[in-house]
């Protein structure tokens, strides 16, 4: 019975060593994965800035001839023919992207990714960022948060005849917001109110919003989904503390 005792006593503390070692595996892998992921967003921004600075560069010298092409059709008294030579250029200068820049390497790479592919594909948009450090989550979760949401309002407007994304992340009332807005053609809720992913892609709102509740609650957040004024609206908010 003794001997029974202490092997129970024994196969409890091993259990519980095991426990708590396998716990701090968890702890380690999900640290490795979240330095890892920044590590990977940091390389691709500094890409992306040398990328942006390379393009601004070429744009700063196509200006000067582009000046003097407009400069010699003034002088020649061709007048239209400047006018048009100056539309054209300045339809290319609309098309060039603008970097944001946050302090925020994460969210810099996010936004900076995800609008410019909006640019590229005729998508207006409009954003308002605050610098938000959105300290309580891992930069993986928050990576994959705001890119779920821009990645089905993209999607969406792709299909609509209003080309249009307001993005907003900001502090509000103790809480770290974001707020992805886009046109719609029609009610995506009234057709899919449970926003049910379809195969063949035509309910693009239906992608990521499962993982983005998840994620949300896993933080104690709010997710809140919503139509007004012709847009499909999903507003995230994580407390700050």
């Amino acid at each position: 019975m003794r001997r029974y005792s202490k092997l129970q006593e024994e196969y409890h503390k091993l259990e519980k060593d095991y426990t708590d070692e396998v716990a701090r595996n968890l702890d380690l892998q999900y640290q490795f994965d979240s330095l890892q992921a920044e590590y990977r967003n940091s390389r691709d921004q500094q890409q992306e800035i040398e990328r942006l600075y390379e393009n601004t560069r070429r744009l700063k010298h196509d200006m000067k001839n582009h000046i003097m092409v407009i400069a010699s059709y003034l002088n020649n008294g061709e007048v239209d023919q400047a006018k048009e030579y100056l539309s054209v250029v300045l339809d290319k200068l609309n098309r060039v992207y603008s970097y944001i820049q946050t302090g925020n390497s994460v969210l810099n790479y996010i936004i900076n990714t995800k609008l410019e592919y909006a640019q590229q594909n005729g998508i207006q948009f409009k954003a308002e960022i605050e610098n938000l450090p959105f300290a309580k989550m891992g930069s993986v979760d928050f990576s994959a948060v705001l890119s779920n949401a821009l990645d089905n309002a993209i999607e969406a407007s792709r299909n609509t005849e209003d080309k249009f994304i307001y993005v907003s992340i900001l502090k509000k009332r103790g809480y770290d917001t974001i707020s992805v807005k886009n046109k719609i053609d029609r009610s995506v809720l009234a057709e899919n109110p449970h926003l049910i992913s379809t195969k063949d892609k035509e309910e693009a709102h239906g992608y990521g919003v499962k993982q983005i509740k998840a994620i949300t609650e896993k933080y104690d957040g709010i997710v809140d989904i919503y139509e007004e004024d012709g847009m499909f609206c999903i507003g995230i908010m994580i407390p700050s503390q």
